[in-house]
């Protein structure tokens, strides 16, 4: 990986970050303002709906063949032909967001039994959610066209702007808890309010940003379009296959929400502190490596195309596995220390704890996806991750369904983080069989090198292992230990990673691309 790409990598994921902080923030005011019940419930499904639907249509199929063709555009065409290609794509969007945004504001109760069923049995909580999803669906209008703002921002490198734009979800869902939630009948309520806010916001953001490079698009609606065209025949098979793990979590919320009330809030709260490494580090190096990949595969460096995706996975063997092991072994410490307070109870602690050490194991899995699915859409290859992604959701609906009966919302987690090993595996060997990329030299050793590393810090998570004093010490004695273990941690990980002879030269591109011997 290049300096350039180490660089926007460390900007999107320090954005990112900034975001993720913010967002524990939001979720710690839900938790104590609301705690765990209908209300929570009634809201996570709302969001989650449209939020999927962004994932799956906006950074999700979307975005996999837009950049690709705008990054094509860009290297081979005039300005003028790639400002139509905007404006044009940019009006087309629009049209088809609005009669899927009013399709979905007319037909939020036949959205609410597809998605949680199990609500129709409590008719409070249905009709909550379903008043919900009618002021928080226009969001996936709004953020899919801040998506494609941000596609074209990250195609010209300018990838910080969109990196920090989902902030202001975090400070909209606060807004509406501190300011509205006191003024409604129904203070929950607020909450869908603030999510709507959110999808303006972000939009109105990014636009002046595209104005000042002159690529403010002109609306116009012209699916007849050869690039319009392109994008489309290349979303379709790709609505599916780049989102494979939200359809799995989808699946999650679905089947939990047969389960005892507050189910589908302990999956949110769990998921959410996966989505911190997975964000800071999984969504920030896979953001940055479609354009760059797409770059390469355009111009003809096939040997950069595979020394990138060698060094990404590199990077993501690293990282990942100990912070895997922080999310298991600390999974009551981090969700004690964030959200046990007020309305949020030590058994709803105990309750998210199961399901987030589930998603932990998945946590090397879920970022192996983000970057190896780039590998195929940057190349105009969307079927592959379509039939790998049918396999795996196949397999996490078999596995959800086996598991819940044993061990309720935590066994959906297990499924979830099994699966998506099933899909990363079966990405990897397509990659390998299609010959775009060749491991390089080395492999074996720095694969041991990394476990022996993290056998040594897996001694300080064991110890501290099942403690009950953090339910005893106050919001400063949870924060302060926390803080200290984590940094004990990292320290102590970088120090045994220096020792067993993990340096720099190992992340980096070689010369040559060499088979793994």
């Amino acid at each position: 990986m290049s300096k350039s790409l180490i660089k926007s990598t460390a900007v999107v994921g320090s954005m990112t970050m900034i975001s993720r902080i913010l967002g524990f923030i939001r979720d710690i005011v839900i938790a104590r303002f609301f705690g765990a019940g209908a209300g929570t419930d009634a809201f996570f499904v709302a969001f989650k709906i449209p939020n999927f639907m962004r994932r799956l249509f906006a950074e999700g199929a979307f975005s996999q063949a837009f950049v690709p063709v705008l990054s094509e555009y860009k290297e081979t065409g005039s300005t003028e032909a790639l400002k139509e290609l905007i404006g044009k794509t940019a009006g087309t969007l629009a049209v088809v967001l609005s009669g899927i945004t009013v399709l979905g504001v007319v037909g939020a109760p036949i959205l609410i039994y597809v998605f949680a069923p199990g609500f129709t049995a409590d008719v409070t909580r249905h009709d909550m959610t379903v008043d919900m999803l009618r002021i928080t669906f226009p969001y996936l209008f709004f953020i899919s066209l801040t998506a494609m703002a941000g596609g074209v921002l990250n195609t010209f490198g300018k990838f910080a702007i969109p990196a920090i734009t989902p902030v202001f979800l975090n400070i909209s869902l606060l807004a509406a808890v501190f300011y509205l939630s006191p003024l409604l009948d129904n203070p929950v309520m607020a909450l869908a309010w603030g999510v709507l806010l959110a999808g303006v916001s972000q939009l109105a953001f990014q636009l002046p940003y595209l104005r000042k490079m002159g690529l403010l698009p002109r609306l116009s609606v012209d699916p007849k379009h050869p690039g319009v065209k392109k994008i489309m025949a290349l979303m379709l098979p790709a609505l599916f296959g780049v989102s494979v793990t939200q359809v799995n979590l989808l699946l999650d919320t679905l089947l939990a929400s047969f389960l005892v009330t507050g189910s589908v809030s302990w999956l949110y709260f769990s998921d959410r502190l996966v989505e911190f490494p997975l964000g800071v580090f999984g969504i920030a190096l896979a953001t940055v490596m479609l354009p760059n990949l797409s770059k390469s595969h355009a111009a003809g460096k096939f040997e950069d195309f595979s020394s990138s995706l060698d060094i990404a996975l590199r990077w993501i063997v690293l990282l990942s596995i100990p912070a895997a092991l922080g999310l298991f072994f600390l999974a009551v410490p981090m969700l004690a220390t964030l959200f046990q307070y007020n309305a949020f109870s030590s058994h709803d602690v105990e309750m998210a704890a199961l399901s987030l050490m589930a998603y932990a194991i998945g946590l090397p899995a879920f970022i192996m996806v983000k970057v190896f699915v780039p590998g195929f859409t940057a190349r105009q290859d969307m079927r592959t991750p379509v039939r790998i992604g049918l396999i795996s959701v196949g397999s996490n609906m078999v596995m959800s369904l086996s598991f819940v009966y044993f061990y309720q919302h935590a066994g959906l987690a297990l499924a979830t983080s099994l699966a998506a090993f099933v899909n990363a595996g079966l990405l990897f060997r397509g990659l390998i069989k299609e010959k775009v990329f060749k491991p390089q030299k080395g492999w074996l050793m720095f694969i041991v090198k990394v476990l022996l590393a993290n056998c040594v810090v897996g001694l300080v998570y064991f110890y501290d292992y099942g403690a009950t004093q953090w339910y005893d010490w106050g919001v400063l004695d949870r924060s302060v230990h926390l803080a200290l273990e984590i940094l004990v941690v990292v320290v102590l990980y970088s120090v045994s990673a220096f020792i067993v002879g993990i340096r720099p030269h190992h992340l980096r591109k070689t010369k040559r691309i060499h088979a793994v011997n």
